[in-house]
């Protein structure tokens, strides 16, 4: 699971936007945000640049 959607809204950025800078649709980064597909690790470490955060940041810790 990750953490896009939260990042987005923490930094007040649309989706849309993201779509635009990575070069995906809006369906594909809209799937990432919200939880239906995982984005590829290059993708994920794009998404991070383009945020200006770090990869964990965008990712949840699963704890048991």
């Amino acid at each position: 699971m990750n953490r896009i959607k939260e990042v987005l809204n923490e930094k007040g950025i649309k989706q849309t936007w993201l779509s635009e800078k990575l070069g995906k649709s809006f369906n594909m980064v809209n799937d990432y945000c919200n939880n239906r597909r995982q984005p590829k690790l290059e993708v994920l470490f794009e998404i991070a640049k383009i945020l200006n955060v770090e990869v964990k940041d965008l990712i949840n810790e699963n704890k048991i």
